[in-house]
């Protein structure tokens, strides 16, 4: 019997008790699942209602046209026409791809022709205008000029937005002038420097403890960034990933004030020391400077948008009236402070590493800069020229800082610290901190070159040695990859406390209790 449904022998029958139709039981389960109903009676049918039917093996006949040798003939015939024509097809397919690819990768070609031609003429352009800027700065009139072209406090190119292209005044005579000056001030008083009577005694920084503990910033967006200290008035800067900068007061632990404005995360703060003065740099490819006033309260002067990429480090000038950022767009920017003027923007056509971090030597005609690429820069600020390179670190160079006498160099990265001899220019010591999973994100200079603060999962001080001499680790504060990596520190005045800035958005403070700290004082 053949199927209710199809018409054909079934190879799985079954049966419907309510109508005693055969079925195929593949066909009628599908249209009891779709329809519930007899496919033939249309009265209600349900799984139970089939019974399978026990039968032989069942031998389906063969076609008519398998049934005689013509017909096979035929059907081999009618297979291997159709074989033939789709080889056909395939062959035309694939002559057609070999064109198609070939003609592509000679396009390809002529582009990386072409491309290499411009990247060379546009090398050799930068080197002419940076060997033309260098013989022929532009004179202080045109500083002046380009100053009185300011209104209302603000920048007339403000609103022009990153990457647009604008007249650099250049670094004056006269701004050269007063950077070798202030150079040269202090030099001549780094040769009588003493260790100050004030400063915290080794064991006084072998007894710090954990003082307090701030959270600072929003909870969507925990995270510290960077950290700064106003040394004169015991404020702490903090920039967060939530995009904000806070000033905080150490001292009463509240928060003075809370700057917003900048749209991504806020990667580096830093204090112009006696001018009331505050920057920040910010991920969104802007810097901001904020004026203070009296009542506490900062507003900002001004927005410069002379970078096409996330700022990473902002770095002022001993004399305190110049400023530098670095960048991931390749390019450091030297600032004149109180106009908020670009006075020039440096690339070195060589490099085509972003910055990561930035610090001027303490006498100011230096410049050092970490890279993307694991080298550090030496520049000379007069020049504008990049006078060294130290190479040696894995990953991006986090953070730099040099000592305040002047003679060595911090740099931490992802396989940790290394310390570098300025004067024969090679690195003499290397610490390797963490694990391969945990990078050294700050590395910092007490005021007096006494000590080294080192962050990571957790913040170490060391005392300062010499090229040959040990440098001693005198204390290893609480691991805080549990809570969130130490991100920033900065030592406080004389070494008297820490500041530590970490990724669960807490500011944390390091030091004597007061008993101990007037004991010692």
């Amino acid at each position: 019997m053949n199927c209710s449904i199809s018409g054909e022998v079934p190879e799985e029958p079954v049966v419907s008790m309510k109508s005693g139709l055969l079925y195929e039981k593949r066909l009628i389960e599908r249209h009891i699942s779709d329809y519930g109903k007899c496919p033939v009676t249309g009265e209600p049918l349900t799984m139970d209602d089939i019974v399978p039917v026990k039968t032989g093996k069942i031998v389906k006949p063969r076609s008519l046209t398998a049934a005689s040798i013509p017909g096979m003939l035929g059907m081999f015939q009618n297979e291997w026409d159709a074989l033939m024509l789709s080889n056909f097809a395939l062959e035309q397919q694939l002559h057609t791809a070999r064109q198609e690819l070939s003609h592509a990768l000679y396009q390809h070609d002529a582009a990386c022709r072409v491309i290499a031609r411009l990247k060379k003429e546009r090398d050799e352009a930068r080197s002419l205008l940076a060997e033309a800027e260098r013989q022929a700065p532009f004179p202080a009139s045109a500083v002046t000029a380009s100053v009185s072209s300011l209104s209302n406090g603000k920048r007339e190119n403000e609103d022009m937005g990153p990457g647009a292209k604008r007249m650099r005044p250049g670094v004056s005579d006269s701004v050269i002038a007063e950077l070798t000056e202030c150079n040269a001030a202090l030099s001549q008083q780094r040769k009588k420097r003493q260790i100050p009577p004030t400063l915290a005694p080794i064991d006084a920084l072998e007894r710090y403890t954990q003082l307090s503990s701030h959270p600072l910033h929003k909870t969507n967006k925990p995270g510290i960034t960077s950290i700064d200290i106003n040394l004169s008035k015991g404020i702490v800067a903090t920039g967060g990933i939530d995009s904000s900068a806070v000033l905080f007061d150490r001292t009463s632990g509240e928060i003075l004030s809370t700057l917003t404005g900048h749209s991504k995360k806020v990667t580096s703060v830093k204090f112009v020391a006696q001018n009331d003065v505050f920057l920040s740099g910010s991920a969104d490819k802007t810097v901001r400077i904020w004026q203070g006033s009296e009542d506490g309260n900062y507003d900002c002067r001004h927005i410069l948008k002379d970078h096409t990429a996330e700022v990473q480090a902002v770095t002022v000038h001993a004399t305190n009236n110049y400023f530098v950022t670095a960048s991931l767009d390749t390019t450091w920017c030297f600032y004149d402070l109180s106009s908020g003027l670009c006075l020039t923007q440096v690339e070195d056509p060589s490099n085509s590493m972003g910055y990561t971090s930035a610090a001027f030597h303490p006498d100011g005609l230096i410049l050092g800069t970490g890279t993307t690429g694991a080298t550090v820069r030496i520049w000379d600020v007069k020049s504008r020229g990049n006078v060294a390179n130290f190479d040696g670190h894995t990953g991006a160079v986090t953070a730099i800082s040099f000592s305040e006498n002047g003679y060595f160099l911090a740099t931490a990265a992802h396989d940790g610290v290394k310390l570098w001899d300025l004067r024969k220019l090679k690195n003499f010591r290397s610490f390797e901190l963490y694990d391969e999973n945990t990078p050294t994100n700050s590395v910092d200079f007490d005021h007096s070159g006494s000590y080294l603060a080192i962050a990571g999962s957790d913040v170490r001080v060391y005392q300062v040695g010499s090229v040959k001499a040990e440098w001693n680790c005198i204390k290893t504060l609480p691991d805080l990859s549990g809570t969130g990596r130490a991100t920033c520190v900065k030592f406080g005045p004389d070494a008297r406390y820490l500041a530590v800035g970490s990724m669960d958005r807490n500011l944390r403070v390091f030091g004597l209790p007061e008993d101990d700290a007037s004991t010692d004082s």
